[in-house]
């Protein structure tokens, strides 16, 4: 079920906190177990037959983090490792299974001339997201964080439907200790407003702002998949779309998570911080999906060595572990680029500061100097992306010869001949023209600049609802290497709940419900 459906804004999340209410008069536990069953159903709308499967999962984790939690007071370290071991092999191995076998076999195949069919594997919704999350609870068991709790508790730590599909990852001493409050289950008018609030905001971003800019992306890849020749401005706006579709799609699917959660009297950890204000691809690795940032952090880059090791070893400790985080995203070639290349960045920006510091600059930069970062920076993103998009490497590689001037420069000739004499400038400049496309030329850089003067200027979920905490801090982004002085502007913009606020909040999900002519997937609703 997506959070942008009739079935979910009208029907499911109302009779589910309706319910939760009503039961929750009658004791904790009942609630809880609603919960679950009703997170259960939501995820079971796209396909039943996988409840088996998220079912197991979760029966064989609990079971392996009581035995991890039994080990650890006793101090039994070999049961520790070996249940430890065993829990993380069969987590790996399911992912492995529907995720990858058959990305793996078909490359087999290519190599050695085989002929193995393993047949056609439909990967489970939401699978990379609940099984992260159950190998870091038990990592926590293993060290001793959890505490012991039941089945249903735990059942309700995986399952909470704001976050089931497309995250955050979340710790499981972040979200169920919040549930064992005494007022977890006594319903707050603040609570609901906010929630309402913030999910509104983030339904607006997915089905007027991603959806919208969208058409002006898809038409672009699809046009590489099909060999066409894309010209500079061609390929740069379709990269360019795609990538505001995909911040505004992620960072309003984070929203809806966060309100409809909240709405429960929940706090989910952030996931998403304004990435593009970004000035260095580490600040922007703080800020984008910043739950898997942590989890790759705290369970494989550290775990490997991290930079303790050397120099040598910590880039190839970042390289390992953005390789992986690339395959974690999808079973192709185009996301193992997409890995190995914000591998690169990470080694080239930990070298520069090295090289900084051993000369010298150690203060904060200029505003020159972070303008000019963030347009490196926002840059490198922006082409890591179009691997990420990209039905293929060859298509990747197309619209990137494009981006590059390889297949020359080009405008419209409507855009042209309405320019005057600048356009007389351009043609004598080399720069060819072409009939029709023009509107869509128009139009793609409307959506682009006006879509990323949003994502730049105005102040995100985070700083809009600061004063009523909607989130769990991950980790705090490095302000001072913020673009330009908007944040202190933005950080003068405070949601309340008063009459203006409801009115503005009322007005962006009565558009937003408007535009529920053409209900698409969230893009992480694939990975």
């Amino acid at each position: 079920m997506l959070f942008n459906s009739y079935e979910f804004i009208f029907i499911f999340l109302p009779i589910t906190f309706l319910v939760f209410i009503a039961i929750a008069r009658h004791g904790r536990e009942y609630a809880i177990i609603w919960l679950v069953l009703a997170s259960l159903f939501f995820y079971g709308w796209w396909n039943p037959t996988y409840l088996l499967l998220i079912l197991a999962s979760m029966g064989i984790n609990f079971f392996l983090g009581e035995m991890l939690s039994r080990a650890y007071l006793k101090g039994d370290r070999l049961r520790l490792n070996s249940y430890l071991a065993l829990g993380i092999l069969l987590n790996l191995g399911a992912i492995g299974y529907f995720k990858y076998a058959n990305f793996f076999i078909e490359n087999y195949n290519a190599l050695s001339g085989s002929n193995i069919y393993l047949g056609q594997i439909v990967l489970p919704l939401a699978i990379s997201f609940f099984t992260f999350q159950q190998i870091a609870y038990l990592a926590d068991a293993y060290s001793g964080i959890t505490q012991e709790y039941r089945f249903s508790h735990y059942a309700l730590f995986v399952t909470f439907f704001p976050q089931l599909i497309a995250g955050p990852i979340v710790h499981h001493k972040e979200i169920l200790p919040q549930f064992m409050r005494e007022v977890a289950f006594k319903p707050r008018a603040e609570n609901i407003a906010i929630g309402l609030a913030i999910f509104s905001f983030g339904l607006f971003k997915k089905v007027v702002l991603a959806d919208g800019v969208a058409r002006y992306a898809t038409p672009i890849f699809n046009a590489a998949s099909s060999h066409a020749t894309l010209s500079f401005f061609d390929a740069w706006g379709g990269a360019l779309a795609y990538t505001m579709q995909l911040y505004f799609d992620f960072s309003g699917y984070s929203d809806m998570a966060i309100g409809a959660a909240r709405i429960f009297g929940i706090r989910l950890p952030l996931n998403f911080h304004s990435p593009y204000k970004a000035t260095s691809i580490v600040e922007f690795w703080r800020r984008w999906h910043m739950t898997l940032s942590r989890f790759l952090r705290d369970y494989l880059y550290i775990p490997l060595g991290g930079s303790h090791k050397g120099k040598t070893r910590r880039y190839f400790n970042l390289m390992i572990t953005m390789l992986l985080g690339g395959l974690w995203h999808g079973a192709g070639w185009t996301f193992v680029a997409w890995g190995l290349l914000h591998g690169l960045y990470l080694i080239v920006n930990h070298a520069w500061h090295r090289i900084r510091r051993s000369i010298g600059f150690t203060g904060s930069p200029t505003p020159l100097g972070k303008l000019l970062a963030w347009c490196i920076t926002f840059a490198a993103v922006v082409i890591g992306w179009v691997f990420f998009r990209a039905n293929d490497f060859t298509s990747a590689m197309a619209i990137l010869q494009g981006m590059a001037g390889f297949n020359g420069v080009s405008l419209p000739n409507a855009v042209i001949s309405r320019m005057g004499e600048v356009g007389v400038w351009i043609r004598a400049c080399g720069i060819d023209s072409y009939l029709g496309g023009g509107a869509d030329f128009i139009f793609t850089y409307l959506w682009v600049g006006s879509l990323m003067a949003i994502a730049l200027i105005f102040p995100n979920t985070q700083q809009l609802f600061s004063q009523s905490q909607p989130a769990l801090n991950t980790y705090l982004s490095d302000e001072r290497f913020a673009i330009l002085p908007f944040d202190n502007w933005a950080k003068r913009i405070h949601w309340s709940p008063n009459a203006n606020w409801a009115l503005i909040s009322g007005i962006v999900a009565a558009v937003s419900v408007l535009g529920l002519t053409n209900i698409s997937e969230f893009l992480y609703f694939q990975f």
